[in-house]
C-alpha cells in the first residue's frame, strides 16, 4: 500500500497546500489544495474519495478535480463521507450556484459522482483495502481513518482534539505502522485551539500518553508559520515518542 502526502497544511502559501492524502492511484483521502498536485492523468484514475468534514480546507479542489475528469471518465467517482458531510456537500457545493451538481451530470443515469454515507465503525473494503472511520472531536461532524492492507495500518486523525473514544479505538488494534496526528496551534494560542476544537503540543501530548502503540507519528494541519514552533513544543513534551512534521510530497510504501 503507497501513502503520498499531497498536501498536510492548515493553511496555503507557494509551498504549503491543504489537505489530501492519495492512496496507491485510485483513493484519495480529502481532497483539499493538494489534491491540485496530481496530473490529470493521475485525477482520472482516482475512484474513491474518502472525507473527513465539510471544512473547505479538506474539500476546496473536490469540485475542480471532478470538474477536470468528468468527460474523461465513464464510471462515477465515489464520495465516502459522514451523511451529514455529504448533505453539506450536496447544499452547499454541488447545488448549482456554487458549483454544479455532478451526480446529475452527465446525466442522472451517468453522474460523474456518487454517494455512499459511511458511519463510525463501519469498515468499508477495496480490494482487501479496510477503511473504518474514527470519531473525531471538531466543531462540525468529523471523522479520522483507519487504512489497513495485508497487515500494515495508518490512521489519519482528521481535525480533532481531546477524544478518549479515538485513543480507546486505536488501542485496540493489532499494529499502526503510521500515526498521522494533527496539530494545528502552538501552545500560545492554547485557548484558540480549543475554541477551534484543534490540538496543541500540550493537549496532543495529555491524549497521546493514553496511546499504548510506539509508532512512527507524523504531524499535520499546521497553521502556516507555526509549524517549526509547533515541532518544537511537541518534540519537548512528548520526548519519549519520535516526532516528526509533514511537509508535503512525502512517500509512505506500508
Amino acid at each position: 500500500m503507497k501513502l503520498r502526502i499531497l498536501g498536510c497544511s492548515g493553511g496555503i502559501s507557494a509551498q504549503r497546500q491543504t489537505t489530501s492524502f492519495m492512496v496507491d492511484h485510485d483513493i484519495l483521502i480529502d481532497a483539499g489544495t493538494g489534491a491540485g498536485r496530481l496530473t490529470l492523468d493521475e485525477m482520472v484514475h482516482i475512484r474513491h474519495i474518502f472525507i473527513t468534514h465539510s471544512h473547505l480546507d479538506h474539500i476546496a479542489c473536490l469540485p475542480l478535480l471532478i470538474d477536470s475528469v468528468f468527460d474523461r471518465i465513464t464510471r462515477p467517482i465515489t464520495i465516502y463521507a459522514l451523511p451529514e458531510t455529504i448533505d453539506a456537500l450536496k447544499k452547499h457545493i454541488f447545488n448549482w450556484v456554487i458549483w454544479p451538481d455532478f451526480s446529475e451530470l452527465p446525466s442522472t443515469r451517468q453522474p460523474t459522482i456518487c454517494y455512499h454515507p459511511l458511519t463510525p465503525g463501519e469498515i468499508f473494503l477495496l480490494n482487501d483495502r479496510q477503511f473504518e472511520m474514527i470519531p473525531a472531536n471538531h466543531v462540525v461532524p468529523t471523522v479520522g481513518y483507519r487504512v489497513s492492507h495485508m497487515g500494515k495500518t495508518f490512521v489519519y486523525s482528521g481535525d480533532t482534539t481531546s477524544n478518549d473514544h479515538f485513543w480507546n479505538i486505536l488501542n485496540h488494534y493489532k499494529n499502526i505502522d503510521l500515526l498521522i496526528i494533527e496539530s494545528a496551534f502552538a501552545n500560545q494560542d492554547k485557548a484558540l485551539s480549543q475554541r477551534a476544537k484543534h490540538y496543541c503540543p500540550d493537549t496532543l501530548a495529555t491524549d497521546l500518553e493514553k496511546l499504548k502503540h510506539d509508532t512512527n507519528i507524523y504531524l499535520t494541519h499546521a497553521k502556516p508559520g507555526a509549524e517549526q514552533a509547533i515541532l518544537d513544543e511537541c518534540e519537548t513534551v512528548l520526548s519519549r515518542f519520535d516526532i516528526k512534521a509533514l511537509k508535503g510530497g512525502e512517500v509512505f510504501q506500508l
